[in-house]
């Protein structure tokens, strides 16, 4: 079982809001009109699925969370999509660079529409990056399961090939993005995007990979 006990030790996660070591994932909640809360039933079947399949010791419910909160640092990991605008304010920008350069991760999944405003966004977190493309060796895509072209394909979009880019501090992978990829929408309850079983559960894999990664940097 791989446990959080690496995450915790720092000290900046043992909030009274997480008395438990259970893994939980926080909705990133932001300003500017997009739709940062839809598919709430995402992280909850990953999180569970996640638990069968890597023995994950997780607690599955959905969280909303602040990006501007204390409360964020009551997760190790934090989940952000939507379809459209995203506005981080000057304290969000603050608080989301201190979360993750004391041991957080930020999965974010362009849902379609959302690309621009999430590179614009980060810019402002880490002024001196640019999202860059993890290369296939990347561990992230090899275990538990094997992705060895990269991100999975979920969702036609653009028809464009699907991307996992990175931002990094000092060495750690602290924010992962997929584009044209859209895993999270696999994860969904099975009547709400209608995928086949095989893509939900090659998305739920692929899930599983990303906190994997980023529960044991």
């Amino acid at each position: 079982m791989i446990g959080l006990s690496a995450v915790l030790c720092a000290g900046v996660w043992a909030q009274p809001e997480a008395p438990s070591s259970a893994l939980r994932i926080g909705r990133v909640k932001y300003a500017g009109g997009g739709d940062w809360y839809n598919d709430p039933s995402a992280e909850v079947n990953l999180l569970r699925y996640a638990r069968t399949a890597a023995g994950l010791d997780v607690d599955p419910s959905y969280t909303a969370v602040e990006a501007g909160s204390e409360q964020l640092f009551s997760f190790p990991v934090v989940f952000l999509t939507g379809h459209g605008n995203i506005v981080l304010s000057e304290r969000d920008v603050r608080n989301l660079r201190t979360y993750l350069q004391n041991g957080g991760f930020l999965y974010a999944d362009d849902d379609y529409g959302m690309d621009r405003a999430f590179r614009r966004e980060m810019k402002k977190v880490f002024p001196d990056q640019e999202l860059t493309e993890l290369p296939y060796s990347h561990g992230l895509y090899h275990a538990p399961f094997p992705f060895p072209s990269g991100p999975p394909k979920t969702h036609a979009h653009d028809d464009k090939p699907p991307r996992g880019h990175g931002l990094f501090y000092n060495g750690r992978l602290v924010v992962y993005y997929t584009v044209e990829s859209n895993p999270s929408d696999g994860w969904a309850d099975p009547e709400v995007h209608g995928d086949p079983p095989e893509k939900r559960e090659e998305a739920l894999r692929f899930g599983t990979n990303i906190l994997v990664q980023a529960l044991s940097r």
